[in-house]
């Protein structure tokens, strides 16, 4: 299941059911999880650990140093969850001293070709990433999230969970959880109806977001009195209150 063409570095260590295919290079520092598949020509490097039963495809460059002018050959890490699928020329970076030293991705994620996650992204788990999709670092994604293909994220932007992208979409600011975005730059286009029933949110549950979204966009409010607003909405929708939340921690202003 290894290919004796394959480059294992001494130190690096290989789960059990472990599949690498023709000509991969797996760096001293790296640890594979059981079961995961690494196809050919993937560059594993850096302190990187992946998890169980992930799939990364052929071309693929993960835990490479940061494209950070900092950087200073510090130790820092990748840490991989488990079931994601990375396809075709996807580039992952470690984190930076200053960043926190850690990139992570959760688990359950779809990476398709030619996605870039820069250093100190934090990703959760089940996120969609269409062709092209880049994030700058620093960025923190929730659940559920999908990218349209060729999505651009701005350095230490936050993405709210179940948010979607369209096409090309570029957000320079936090997307608030729930929502459709699309534009460059980013505009909210409504709540991601679709996306919240297919993952089982009931009709009064995405009544709620509609209103508490009402009330930030539509409303004419400044943004101070439409989270007051949105603060008693979510007195009795834990939903609401998620969406509360994330305006508040806001740090870079969410799209409007």
């Amino acid at each position: 299941m290894i290919s004796p063409h394959a480059i294992i570095e001494e130190g690096a260590e290989i789960g059990n059911d472990v599949s690498i295919g023709h000509f991969s290079i797996i760096g001293k520092d790296v640890k594979i999880g059981d079961g995961t598949k690494i196809g050919p020509h993937v560059t594993l490097t850096g302190h990187t650990r992946i998890g169980k039963n992930n799939h990364i495809f052929q071309y693929a460059s993960v835990g490479e140093v940061p494209q950070s002018t900092g950087y200073k050959n510090e130790p820092t890490e990748l840490r991989i969850g488990d079931n994601n699928t990375i396809r075709e020329f996807c580039t992952i970076h470690t984190g930076t001293v200053e960043g926190g030293g850690i990139t992570q991705i959760g688990d359950d994620n779809f990476l398709m070709a030619y996605v870039h996650i820069a250093h100190d992204c934090i990703l959760g788990n089940k996120i969609i990433f269409a062709n092209g999709s880049s994030l700058a670092g620093h960025v923190v994604v929730g659940d559920q999230v999908i990218f349209g293909g060729f999505t651009l994220i701005h350095q230490f932007c936050k993405i709210g969970a179940h948010v979607m992208t369209g096409i090309g979409a570029v957000s320079f600011k936090d997307i608030p959880p729930f929502l459709k975005v699309a534009g460059n730059t980013a505009r909210p286009f409504g709540i991601n109806v679709k996306g919240l029933q297919r993952r089982g949110f009931d009709e009064d549950a995405i009544s709620s977001l509609k209103n508490a979204y009402r009330t930030l966009y539509r409303s004419e409010l400044s943004f101070q009195d439409a989270i007051d607003e949105i603060n008693k909405l979510a007195l009795n929708d834990e939903n609401v209150k998620v969406f509360a939340d994330f305006l508040v921690s806001s740090d870079r202003g969410v799209v409007r």
